[in-house]
């Protein structure tokens, strides 16, 4: 019966995490004035140029906004699997 109710809750609670995490990032593009197709075409855009000069997980990476009170950050998560040793 305890195993039912912690399932029970627990997926109401990540759910609700879910769902504020996603509200969040609504009024952070909001605020930012930025579309999510503007958002992902700047990922391409970090992609190709970072890749100039590191090899880089892109499966893995994350671009995203974060808001913290009235400003707004571009947050990457870009994981580097290797240096290039010249660039281009």
């Amino acid at each position: 019966m305890l195993e039912f109710i912690t399932r029970l809750f627990g997926k109401e609670y990540k759910s609700k995490n879910i769902a504020k995490e996603r509200l969040r990032l609504v009024l952070v593009h909001d605020r930012a004035s930025i579309s999510p197709q503007m958002l992902e075409s700047l990922k391409l855009d970090l992609i190709k140029v970072i890749s100039n000069y590191m090899e880089i997980d892109e499966e893995n990476l994350d671009v995203s906004l974060d808001s913290s009170g009235n400003t707004v950050a571009l947050v990457a998560n870009i994981p580097v699997t290797g240096m290039k040793r010249t660039a281009g």
